[in-house]
């Protein structure tokens, strides 16, 4: 099994994400809408280019504000499609704006996107992907599992010897709290 442990480190795109951000648990809606928005963006492509066009993203989506983003229309949709910096799929940029619109429901019934996903913890990954399918749109196995264990959610986001492994468990992620067997 090759981890991202074993290919990260010390790359000058794919490190920084490896051991500030990739496992560790997150909290604020805003970054955790960017960081689902990214995991679907990625589907089909490498996460190399999805951290590449990051910057550019986050510029096109007014910094992945749900409330903005929901607000979007056919003009807002012509302007992602001919922006040049950004990964121009038509069907991924929908996906986005109307989750936006679902975090948005979300939000009003649990107060924020981070309280709905920790009211549902813990569900082993297949429960997780049925209740993301259910409650967003685009959402895949791959997008459902890899946005989770970038949060914290699910567990092997790094091998135990991997420095980001200590800082992460310092924080007590939430799958530690159940453990790694309870996953399967």
């Amino acid at each position: 099994m090759t981890w991202y442990c074993d290919v990260a480190p010390g790359h000058p795109v794919h490190g920084p994400y490896h051991d500030e951000e990739y496992g560790f648990p997150l909290v604020d809606d805003r970054a955790l809408f960017e960081r689902l928005s990214l995991e679907i963006f990625q589907a089909g492509l490498s996460w190399l280019i999805v951290l590449k066009k990051r910057p550019a993203l986050v510029a096109a989506f007014d910094g992945f504000d749900p409330a903005v983003v929901a607000a979007y229309g056919e003009a807002e949709v012509e302007r992602l499609m001919n922006d040049a910096g950004i990964i121009r799929n038509r069907r991924k940029i929908a996906a986005t704006i109307e989750n936006a619109r679902l975090l948005l429901m979300i939000q009003a019934s649990h107060g924020s996107l981070a309280a709905w996903i920790a009211a549902h913890h813990p569900l082993a990954k297949p429960q997780w992907i049925k209740l993301f399918k259910q409650s967003f749109v685009f959402m895949g196995g791959e997008v459902v599992g890899e946005f989770l264990m970038s949060i914290g959610y699910l567990p092997n986001a790094h091998r135990e010897d991997c420095p980001a492994f200590a800082r992460i468990k310092a924080l007590n992620p939430p799958w530690m709290a159940v453990g790694t067997a309870f996953y399967g």
